[in-house]
């Protein structure tokens, strides 16, 4: 294993920056610098995902930014000591010991072993003194290495490599009563936050009388699971997490306290109160015997408003069916381009009747004559029975964001009764909903033992089904399909009329550049797609919707290309002509996320500019009567975009003008952020 910190990768009391982000930044251009990651820019945007999720500062002045990356090629720590500390978010003021922790996508379990070792020396005082008094790098180097690679002796020995449970029994002999809990902890990463939890946890409980505590680390580098004996004599259980409880089901029926992995460690003591409490309060929640009941998700939702909640439910169930639309889409495309527009009319015999041996001979209209006619016959079937699903998906997964796997099939079979009744994407939104809620409450029963492991594969599926699907053929699914009819009726209509296109396409396109790829983006994107499935020859309504999205949507990350790359170049920091690089080609794919640096950095200037780009990009495209074919893919699915000419054209007026409006105000004022980065990237390169 090669030394996995060097003295090139520590900085001590080196400007790094005013803020978190431009200290992740510099760090992650060390790294780099040494050869140990790839890209800079995609480490910092792995460790600054992970540092929105939660903050990673800890009392006592730590900050731990971490990820998992597919730039990293091997695992590294990068330190920096700071003068004057920097803000990372926790409770207790500035960090001025940062650790930078970067472990590759597919890090072994030796090499994560290590860094959750220094996860864990880090909650020690005497670790964190030497780092703040060493001379130079070396010395740090040194202290940090003695921590991750301990001295051998017998108790280090006979250490495993990741401590699959660590226990701490009551110091007293004097207790009257032992209160016996198991904890789990695990964080995203299961790196770091996940042992310090651990340890925390471990240490409150020595000091609390009349406790005997067993914790669970779940990290990256694997689990020892608790003996069931343990779990079954435990008198409560903690759920210390940001992730999933593995294998929940173990723990059912016993009184739990959660909380987010970051609690674990700085709030122990509270906790492990609370789950005293639990034990003795017969209406305390308890696990289930789903895994709905130990979902991580659990514990941070119950401080979320309702919008947020149903956000999460509605944006995990739209993830879920996208790749259904994305790989659909574009073989229906591909169909269309083997097989000609026609190809819909007899797809379904061709398959059924022909082979490559036996190709069609009747009513070809492929201009690749009878094999494109079958070939393309195949990827349209394909394709539309991938599309046949979206409804369906989008109802399951909605349902299991609320009620977790019991509430998946629930949820697809509301789904498919949607379908079955014309209910659209709507009736699928709202019997994901229901079938959610039912099988959510339909867990909560607190059941027989016997009963509990049929609880999740068998009762709740059936009840949910029944009760979710029942209401939806009975009361709720005519008038959503009444809806969806006069929705579909008016968007035909309003599409038909110059004027309505244009106004439509407008919207479209402010919806797509307001949050680039956000909840506002997925609706105008889930509409266009949804509605394709009802598109024929006839009602041509859902192309030119499809194209005005797809288009509107590709403009933020061109603009921002053209911009930093080639309008002006000195107005963004390297950091920024890097990514614009790669936006290039990103906004030619459709992903409009390649604008995220862009307006994470500077929201002020790009979202307005955006939006104006997206409007009159939606618009004219609209205008011309661009029609697309395929949900996804921007110029790579040319072959079924019709006139492609008029999408190429109405991108280039809103990616110009977009451009224009963002060099604009950049020329106007900086702001503070923008003065970090730009002050902080020189810095940096520096320092690596």
């Amino acid at each position: 294993m090669s030394d996995i910190i060097t003295p090139e990768l520590v900085s001590l009391d080196a400007p790094l920056g005013a803020d978190k982000q431009s200290v992740i930044r510099a760090l992650a251009e060390r790294v780099v610098a040494q050869g140990r990651a790839t890209s800079a820019q995609e480490l910092f945007d792995d460790a600054w995902a992970r540092e929105q999720k939660d903050e990673t500062g800890l009392p006592g002045g730590i900050g731990i930014p971490h990820a998992r990356s597919a730039s990293v090629t091997e695992p590294t720590l990068a330190f920096a000591r700071l003068s004057p500390g920097v803000d990372f978010g926790a409770p207790d003021g500035p960090a001025d010991i940062v650790f930078l922790i970067a472990a590759p996508s597919g890090a072994d379990e030796a090499h994560l072993a290590v860094l959750s070792q220094l996860a864990r020396s880090l909650m020690k005082p005497e670790f964190t003194g030497g780092l703040r008094a060493a001379a130079t790098p070396a010395d740090a180097v040194r202290i940090i290495t003695d921590a991750i690679t301990p001295a051998e002796s017998p108790s280090a020995a006979a250490a495993t490599p990741v401590p699959a449970a660590t226990r701490a029994e009551a110091r007293t002999a004097t207790a009257t009563k032992t209160t016996k809990i198991v904890a789990v902890t695990a964080c995203a990463t299961g790196i770091a936050h996940t042992f310090m939890a651990a340890d925390a946890l471990t240490a409150a409980g020595a000091e609390t009388d009349g406790v005997e505590l067993v914790v669970e680390p779940q990290g990256s580098s694997g689990y020892k699971a608790l003996p069931q004996s343990v779990i079954d004599d435990a008198d409560a259980v903690i759920f210390a997490v940001d992730v999933d409880v593995r294998e929940p089901q173990r723990f059912a029926g016993k009184p739990v306290v959660r909380a987010g992995v970051k609690r674990g460690i700085e709030q122990p003591k509270q906790l492990i109160a609370e789950a005293i409490a639990a034990s003795e309060n017969p209406n305390a929640a308890r696990v289930q015997g789903g895994a709905a009941a130990a979902s991580a998700s659990d514990a941070p939702v119950a401080q979320q408003s309702v919008g947020r909640r149903i956000q999460r439910w509605l944006l995990t169930g739209v993830s879920y069916m996208i790749p259904f639309v994305a790989g659909g889409g574009l073989l229906i495309a591909l169909g269309f381009l083997l097989g000609g527009y026609q190809v819909t009319q007899n797809a379904a015999n061709v398959i059924i009747q022909n082979s490559l041996w036996d190709l069609p001979t009747d009513d070809i209209t492929s201009p690749l004559g009878p094999v494109g006619q079958y070939l393309g016959s195949v990827a349209f079937m394909i394709g539309a029975t991938s599309m046949g699903f979206i409804v369906a998906v989008l109802a399951g997964f909605i349902a299991y964001a609320i009620a977790d796997r019991p509430g998946i099939a629930p949820g697809f079979v509301a789904g498919a009764v949607a379908v079955l009744m014309n209910a659209g994407f709507i009736g699928g939104i709202i019997g994901g909903l229901l079938a959610g809620f039912i099988a959510w409450w339909l867990g909560r029963f607190d059941a027989p033992r016997w009963l509990r492991g049929l609880m999740p594969v068998v009762i709740v599926p059936f009840l949910g089904s029944i009760f979710a699907s029942g209401l939806m053929i009975l009361f709720l699914g005519r008038p959503i399909a009444a809806l969806m009819a006069a929705l579909t009726e008016g968007l035909t209509s309003l599409a038909a009329s110059s004027a309505g296109a244009i106004v439509l396409g407008v919207i479209l396109g402010l919806m797509m550049c307001f949050d680039l790829g956000g909840p506002v983006n997925k609706v105008a994107y889930v509409f266009a797609t949804t509605g394709l499935a009802a598109a024929t020859q006839t009602n041509t309504a859902p192309y030119l919707i499809m194209a005005a999205v797809m288009a509107a949507g590709m403009v933020p990350p061109l603009a921002m290309a053209l911009a930093s790359t080639v309008l002006a170049r000195p107005k963004f920091t390297p950091v920024e002509r890097e990514n614009g690089a790669a936006a290039w080609l990103l906004g030619a794919s459709f992903i409009s996320e390649g604008a995220i640096p862009f307006a994470a950095a500077d929201p002020l200037r790009v979202i307005p500019a955006s939006m104006v780009g997206g409007a009159i990009t939606g618009g004219l495209s609209m205008l011309i009567g661009v029609q697309s074919f395929a949900p996804h893919g921007g110029v790579f699915v040319f072959f079924a975009i019709n006139p492609f000419w008029g999408f190429a054209l109405a991108i280039a007026a809103g990616t110009v003008v977009t451009a224009l409006i963002v060099v604009a105000l950049k020329g106007i004022g900086r702001s503070t952020k923008d003065a970090v980065v730009a002050e902080a990237a020189p810095a940096a390169q520096v320092a690596a």
